[in-house]
């Protein structure tokens, strides 16, 4: 019986071997791009990444995990899988059919005694060490057992509002050694509150990573475990709580997938006075921030974009901040992994609304096609090492105590809408300067400021976490670093119990240690400081004061450029309203308003327009402010010569190029409506395109433009794919 089992386990992992193999193969490349679904395989959402990351355990419409595992599988996928780390449909251990114990008292709870829920009988938990036991047994066993080597843990979430239950009481006393305090009666309080509620995360995700990647070793797997969550900035902004910038140094931990989408770009903000949204801006800072966060620890990245998203809207609203979203994922050229949907069952098979009507349609056309065009240019976006344009070398200071004093309010200190953070960047960002963001839990990393010139912070909204971190800093403006303190240290956190004025420590503020450690007398009232070879500019006010008025960001911005023109010696600080960026033969451009002017940018053709599903040959493309472009820039096809689809809706494999004919096999999703624009030596004299029976396929367009010795092609997608020949 023994040898009988042995072989079975040997035979399923054999097959599990040669699908991964298989889905290798097929995709030509490895692990770059990848969407998540909780749907099994269905030829309507075929987009054709990578990798399909299968969401949950649960058996869904009468078909097992591992079945609906196997269906992706068998499609050529390489499939990994994701879970929710604060939240799931983990009934088995909420209802106590897992051990017989009621476990819905785990769930997050605010101060009216009301549990937050992500569902029916799904709370947001409070993750106890019977939550993790659960999940180590009963699911992340589960997916090693049926062969799944890369893990995803998605939204390790804690609410700020949150930290009134029965069980995060018994956590407080298990950490910090006193009786629980309510969070709402003061600054300290709340600081504290958050404080554990980020280790509680911390220490879930260690264990639970730990495990994963012991327990993978058993079965003669590599087991890589990655986090999926959204960025300092939004959880900052919508005050929840999370481990962040701190899991990237675990062991355990392999990369991230940073969720930044239209939901969380579109959050209102301040600038000039006005509250509105600011899609692209928003997203830029935040991928940014996901940079910043794992860049200096050699960790991987994917990035992802939703052509939809969560709250329903009409498809012209959801086309014109994908665009928004897109655009600003492609200006970070050292990323090349993406997540390129989430969901793919809900974009391409339920209805929304149209613009300017009432009614409700599946997605169109027009905007499929759009949308696997771009998905598709993702499969081959290259790294690189071109630089957006514009003064590089600014950055600003991130720490994850963001999200510690975001919720409640106190002493009527407000950050309306996360102004403190935008007040620092949103000024520079509109006129043109790529601001960067640096995390200082990673300043002892030397990447992190490896090519900083000038630094912006403020201890307005943050607090260090660690003396450490102004060790770091004192010694990188001592060798010549400029650094610029926004402030008025008149928040009421600066005097919550922490490392700044307890034991040998007694300041005041935090500031006032690091003014010590840089040898400052800021009792002179001065604004500009050396301290070694580097120069410190303290200006005594919050950030926020320079996006929530209209015209009050002269100063900030006058005090960069003195910074970064005459004491970093960085060159002329340039301020203009767009960005530029090469990344092989693509152009990325996003033309921004509310800036110093109101210009078009003009790129000169030809060049393909990626965001017309049309995929038109353009002499000259042109830009106005509050728009975006993407655009393939024929100038630089390599190759030129020889024969190759430049751009398509559709994913492109076995390639076979002869005397005089080219051909290819297109694959893309049921439903849907191909765009190909193609370079070929000559003009096609005869164009076959076939299904896989052997059948002609009758809807053919297309078009030769003879200037740019492009074919443009379109004929309805198969998953099955279609066989394309063209001969000249």
């Amino acid at each position: 019986m023994k040898k009988e089992l042995i072989v079975c386990f040997f035979l399923c992992f054999t097959l599990i071997a040669n699908a991964q193999k298989k889905a290798s193969a097929l995709t030509g490349l490895k692990e770059k791009t990848a969407f998540q679904t909780s749907s099994p395989w269905i030829p309507e959402i075929d987009a054709r990444p990578d990798i399909a990351i299968v969401y949950g355990t649960n058996d869904r419409d009468g078909m097992t995990f591992e079945e609906r595992l196997r269906t992706w599988r068998d499609h050529g996928y390489q499939a990994h899988f994701m879970t929710g780390i604060a939240w799931g449909e983990y009934f088995d251990y909420f209802l106590g059919k897992w051990d017989g114990q009621n476990h819905l008292g785990v769930g997050q709870v605010d101060i009216k005694g009301d549990t937050i829920g992500h569902g029916k009988n799904m709370p947001y938990i409070v993750p106890v060490q019977s939550y993790i036991d659960y999940m180590k047994s009963q699911v992340i066993k589960k997916v090693i057992d049926a062969g799944v080597s890369s893990i995803f843990l998605e939204e390790p979430e804690f609410w700020a509002r949150a930290g009134y239950s029965a069980v995060f009481k018994q956590e407080w006393q298990r950490y910090y050694g006193f009786p629980w305090r309510a969070q709402h009666e003061s600054p300290e309080n709340t600081y504290l509150s958050n404080k554990l509620k980020y280790q509680l995360y911390y220490n879930a995700i260690k264990q639970v990573s730990t495990f994963a990647k012991d327990y993978g070793k058993t079965k003669g797997l590599n087991v890589k475990v990655y986090i999926a969550t959204h960025s300092l900035v939004n959880y900052s902004s919508w005050m929840i709580v999370s481990p962040e910038a701190s899991l990237a140094s675990l062991p355990g931990i392999d990369g991230y997938i940073a969720q930044v989408w239209t939901g969380t770009s579109r959050e209102a903000t301040y600038y000039n006075g006005i509250k509105k949204e600011r899609v692209f801006e928003n997203a830029f800072l935040e991928y940014g921030s996901m940079v910043s966060m794992t860049a200096p620890t050699g960790r991987k990245l994917f990035f992802l974009t939703d052509p939809i998203e969560d709250w329903p809207r009409d498809w012209g609203d959801y086309k014109r901040n994908y665009e928004a979203t897109f655009t600003a994922e492609l200006l970070y050229p050292t990323v090349n992994n993406y997540e390129v949907m989430p969901w793919p069952e809900r974009i391409y098979t339920r209805p929304y609304k149209l613009a300017n009507s009432k009614g409700s349609a599946l997605i169109p056309n027009y905007y499929s096609t759009q949308m696997q065009i771009m998905i598709n240019s993702l499969n081959d976006m290259p790294i690189s090492n071109n630089r957006v344009s514009g003064s590089s070398g600014i950055g600003v200071l991130m720490c994850n105590s963001l999200m510690f004093q975001r919720f409640p309010i106190h002493n009527g200190f407000d950050d309306p809408q996360f102004s403190n953070f935008y007040g620092q960047t949103f000024p520079l960002l509109k006129y043109g300067v790529p601001v960067q963001t640096v995390h200082m839990e990673n300043l002892s990393y030397r990447a992190s400021l490896r090519d900083m010139k000038v630094l912006i912070m403020s201890y307005s909204n943050m607090k260090p976490m660690s003396p450490t971190m102004h060790q770091d800093l004192v010694d990188w403006v001592k060798k010549g670093g400029v650094l610029i303190y926004c402030g008025r240290d008149d928040d009421p956190y600066q005097s919550v119990m922490e490392w700044w004025n307890t034991k040998e420590n007694q300041f005041k503020a935090p500031s006032e240690h690091l003014f010590k450690l840089l040898n400052l007398n800021v009792s002179s009232g001065n604004k500009k400081y050396t301290a070694g070879k580097g120069v410190v500019y303290i200006l005594r006010q919050n950030p926020k004061e320079f996006v929530m008025k209209a015209d009050a960001s002269g100063e900030f911005l006058d005090v960069v450029k003195k910074a970064y023109e005459n004491d970093a010696k960085a060159g002329k600080l340039e301020f203009k309203n767009c960005f530029y960026l090469e990344r092989g033969p693509y152009d990325i451009v996003s033309v921004m308003d509310e800036s110093i002017n109101d210009k078009p940018y003009v790129v000169k053709g030809p060049v393909v327009d990626l965001f017309n599903s049309a995929l038109p040959v353009l002499s000259q493309k042109v830009i106005n402010p509050g728009e975006q472009a993407f655009l393939y820039d024929l100038k630089r096809v390599k190759n030129k010569l020889q024969p190759q689809v430049l751009a398509s809706a559709s994913r492109i494999y076995s390639e076979k190029i002869y005397k005089g004919s080219y051909a290819f096999t297109s694959v893309g999703p049921l439903k849907t409506v191909n765009s190909m624009r193609i370079l070929l030596p000559f003009s096609p004299k005869k164009i076959s395109v076939m299904d896989k029976k052997g059948n002609t396929i009758s809807d053919v367009k297309m078009v030769w433009d003879n200037i740019s010795k492009t074919c443009y092609l379109s004929f309805g997608n198969n998953p099955e794919g279609v066989d394309v020949k063209i001969m000249w």
